[in-house]
């Protein structure tokens, strides 16, 4: 690592905390990174619903506790992701031994015992968690609603139509997660202003929570491409630097910022869509060196 490179999160740390979501199997090939760049980090899948309760009287802690014990000595702020999640919850949350489903009454309840189980086992580990309703095993912990295409105008409203109802209900909510998987082409800067104000006026703080910038657009299905093109990293790193612009400017609400993902080597983004290919979503390349986005990011 070029020791001359500024440390990404040392130049925000007037602003907000700068994350990485990870798996424990990275920690060791991407430490250097982690500890100079990141103080704060997010399961990426290690705490969800089917890999720590895969079965009714079965809990596995394994992994999530070697990234509990990463950020601890590494003196790093740990968020919860996630408690409640339809596309990793196993199927027998919802099926009673028959194959039928169960009642409303006794979700409801493997809910409630999974959120406490597992809240209150990383009690005071954690800061804060991605949640979908309540929990009420760590008191201290801020609870988030975390959403996608969050800039979207129509599901903005709906979004904010849902926060307002949960509040007035008295459910305990403190936070709007943005998860930012955006593109080189959208959404636009306006559009992201928006709704930045929009939910800043529901009175909740918000955070960036699962950032990347791939640089295909959505209607692009490419899977021939090598390496990323010289236009691709130029448009990437031009949305990056308004971007964060854009957060400095909302230090006030913004109280986080988190990539998913570290580097280029390693990213959801590789296996999404179904087709296999490689994407280029991040700050740091393959070699785990900053790309321009990332000098765009740092140089203000």
């Amino acid at each position: 690592m070029n020791k001359q490179v500024e440390s990404l999160y040392q130049k925000y740390g007037s602003y907000f905390p700068i994350g990485a979501a990870l798996e424990p199997d990275i920690i060791s090939s991407h430490h250097d990174l982690l500890v100079k760049h990141f103080n704060s980090l997010t399961p990426e899948n290690a705490m969800k619903f089917s890999l720590v309760h895969p079965r009714p009287d079965c809990y596995t802690f394994e992994r999530a506790d070697q990234l509990v014990d990463y950020a601890r000595q590494n003196r790093m702020k740990l968020r919860g992701h996630n408690l409640v999640w339809h596309n990793q919850t196993p199927d027998w949350v919802f099926l009673d031994r028959d194959g039928k489903p169960v009642s409303r009454e006794i979700l409801l309840q493997r809910m409630e015992e999974h959120i406490t189980t597992v809240v209150g086992r990383f009690r005071k580990s954690l800061y804060c968690w991605d949640v979908v309703n309540e929990a009420r095993a760590d008191p201290d912990a801020v609870l988030f609603y975390n959403d996608y295409h969050e800039t979207n105008p129509v599901k903005c409203e709906q979004i904010c139509r849902l926060v307002k109802e949960l509040k007035e209900r008295g459910t305990p909510i403190h936070g709007l997660g943005l998860q930012g998987h955006w593109n080189i082409f959208q959404p636009s800067l306006d559009e992201i202003k928006r709704a930045i104000e929009k939910y800043a006026a529901l009175g909740l703080q918000l955070q960036i929570t699962e950032l990347d910038v791939s640089v295909f657009s959505v209607e692009d299905h490419r899977v021939d491409l090598t390496v990323p093109t010289a236009q691709m990293l130029e448009r990437q790193s031009r949305f990056y630097g308004d971007i964060f612009k854009l957060f400095r400017e909302y230090r006030e609400v913004i109280s986080g910022v988190t990539f998913w993902g570290v580097a280029d080597d390693y990213t959801w983004l590789d296996n999404f869509p179904a087709k296999k290919r490689k994407n280029w979503p991040l700050l740091f390349d393959h070699n785990h060196q900053p790309k321009q986005a990332f000098w765009e990011v740092v140089n203000f």
